[in-house]
């Protein structure tokens, strides 16, 4: 068994706090989507049009879609060598801020907010491949 091996098997607090603290922002954006997106369904249903709700729709997949990104990023961050953390942190900065700037224009979108708004989507959208694509380097480091 490697040293990875063993760090997974041991108490999460010996974990790297990168490796915590990702997990736990993962976590707590992915409880988040359950719970916006449960309120667009139940309580904007009758109060935005279809379209407005598709907006709604996409920015809970996306954040969902992301927070588990993060989840796993953090995982990551058990398994690989702390010498790579300043590249998975900044990963981890591009992926909330383009979470942010997508899905937080798409919610505002859809309840009503100025059109010119709809510039931030694209922005936050290149900022999360931003993030994907420092994670591959990260991974393809030596």
């Amino acid at each position: 068994m490697n040293d990875s091996e063993n760090l997974l098997r041991e108490n999460p607090g010996k974990w790297p706090e990168l490796a915590r603290n990702l997990m736990g922002i993962g976590a707590g954006l992915a409880g988040i989507s359950v719970a916006i997106g449960a309120f667009g369904a139940h309580g904007l249903r009758d109060v935005i049009d279809p379209q407005a709700m598709q907006l709604w729709k996409t920015a809970v997949d996306y954040q969902m879609n992301h927070a588990l990104g993060i989840l796993v990023l953090g995982i990551s961050a058990v398994v690989i060598p702390e010498g790579r953390h300043p590249a998975l942190r900044r990963s981890a900065i591009a992926l909330l801020v383009g979470l942010g700037l997508f899905s937080g224009s798409l919610y505002a979108l859809a309840l009503g907010a100025p059109r010119a708004l709809g510039i931030m989507t694209p922005v936050g959208g290149l900022a999360l491949l931003a993030g994907w694509a420092l994670w591959v380097v990260a991974l393809w480091r030596r």
